[in-house]
């Protein structure tokens, strides 16, 4: 047995069936499991080759790119009394129809001739505004007509001015003659007397010597008369330029003062028939929101007031309009952080509710039943849950995705993964257990830096440079 002997030990050829050897025969469910467990870990450690595509999961809802798209609440402008329904929920309207029929529920607009009311004070308000402006013309030209006279009346007074000076003089010069000769007349007078007290001259001559200095000295009162007179005709008159100057400034300040008072009842009328036409016009335009129409081509599909009769105040909601035709968008929200991981641009898996799909998010060739989409919009704040939204639009430029569903409404929720870069299994096992990040590729950069999807980092650092 120890083997240190020449003689072999004969064993019997039944020994198989000894007891003690089928204690020590391996059982064959051992071997079984051995074989599969080493199968298992040899696809294990396989699988851990396999390509994976990281991603970034979030879950939302379908809405739309723009606020136009999305369902329009209807509001009323003016507060009234609904009193027809043009529509009901579920029916097709384009942009303008009616929708809503309201009425006044104010005293004010009781009255069903108020606008031609409003209309008829509007126009003698404008004959009235008309009529002062014929005033103020008529006051211009009265202003000028007195203007025109008092220059006229004066120049006629300063032209009389002028011949009175003119004619003190010649009076003053026959003034002087007239004492010249009233001068020789007495002289001569004198020595006719002393020669008739001699007698050498006959009394008749005296007697005409005395006659001509009497007519002398008349002719000289008559001479200084006629100058006084003609100097107080010229003072008179240079009095009489400064009445009428006075008088016609009268005038024409009266006439301004009144011309003032016509304008500024003018503009005070202006402003009365400008206030009253901005009431015709808040009027004419109240008229029109008694009618509620559609902002836009769509589906009625919400009324929120019921009945006729019912009273509504202004700004309150009366029924939602969906578009017709919307440009779809799904609003995802991702994780903070995530979110310097995306890009505008990064591709986006999705799986719409109640459309079937069986869904490898790791191996996006093996999923059925999802749609191609990619970032439009990324939000800078947070709106929900410390999360952030972006929205998603449909990836048209990728002709193997399947077309969004024509089915698809607002409102449906949507699960989405954004799609980052292709590692091993065993990485990105590796990297979930250490928490690290992607890598670098992901953040929608290339090996040289350039961003993947929109602008790339050449393009951003430039138009920082520029805001800077």
């Amino acid at each position: 047995m120890l083997n240190i002997s020449p003689n072999r030990v004969f064993i019997a050829e039944d020994s198989e069936n000894l007891y003690v050897f089928k204690l020590l025969r391996t059982p064959p469910a051992g071997k079984i499991v051995a074989r599969w467990m080493l199968g298992i870990i040899v696809i294990f450690l396989a699988a851990m080759f396999l390509p994976w595509q990281q991603n970034i999961r979030g879950y939302g809802s379908l809405s739309a790119l723009t606020p136009a798209d999305r369902p329009q609440k209807v509001y009323t402008v003016v507060p009234g009394q609904i009193s027809e329904w043009y529509v009901a929920e579920g029916n097709m309207v384009k942009k303008g129809d009616p929708l809503v029929k309201i009425t006044e529920v104010k005293d004010y607009f009781f009255d069903p001739k108020l606008l031609s009311r409003l209309n008829e004070q509007f126009n003698a308000q404008t004959r009235g505004i008309d009529a002062l402006g014929n005033k103020v013309s008529a006051l211009n030209t009265q202003g000028r007509v007195l203007d025109e006279g008092m220059r006229l009346s004066i120049a006629q007074a300063e032209n009389k001015v002028s011949q009175l000076a003119f004619k003190i003089k010649i009076d003053s010069a026959d003034l002087e003659a007239v004492r010249v000769a009233q001068k020789n007349a007495s002289m001569q007078y004198e020595r006719e007397k002393e020669l008739f007290a001699k007698g050498l001259t006959p009394r008749i001559e005296l007697e005409n010597k005395t006659l001509k200095a009497q007519e002398a000295a008349a002719k000289l009162n008559a001479a200084e008369n006629k100058l006084s007179t003609t100097r107080n005709e010229y003072i008179n008159t240079m009095l009489d330029i400064s009445a009428k100057r006075a008088e016609y400034m009268d005038k024409i300040a009266k006439s301004q003062s009144e011309l003032s008072s016509t304008e500024a009842y003018i503009t005070e009328n202006q402003g009365k028939a400008l206030k009253m036409q901005t009431e015709i016009a808040n009027l004419e335009a109240r008229q029109d929101f008694y009618v509620i129409r559609a902002p836009q081509d769509g589906i009625v599909i919400k009324s929120m007031k019921a009945g006729i009769g019912e009273v509504i105040k202004e700004g309150e909601v009366l029924l939602t309009v969906m578009p017709s035709d919307p440009r779809l968008a799904v609003e995802l929200y991702v994780q903070a952080n995530d979110l310097p991981l995306l890009q505008v641009g990064t591709p986006v898996r999705l799986q719409f509710d109640g459309w079937p799909a069986l869904v490898f998010s790791g191996w996006d060739g093996a999923s059925l039943g999802t749609f191609g989409g990619k970032i439009a919009v990324i939000d800078n704040v947070n709106t929900y849950e410390n999360k952030y939204r972006i929205l998603v639009v449909e990836d048209t430029a990728r002709e193997t995705d399947v077309p969004w569903p024509k089915k698809l409404r607002v409102g449906s929720g949507v699960y989405g993964w954004a799609m980052l870069n292709e590692v091993s299994v065993w990485f990105e096992l590796w990297r979930q257990l250490n928490a690290f990040p992607p890598l670098m590729e992901n953040l929608g950069l290339d090996k040289e830096g350039n961003k993947k999807y929109g602008d790339s980092l050449k393009d951003s650092k430039e138009k920082e440079a520029k805001k800077e």
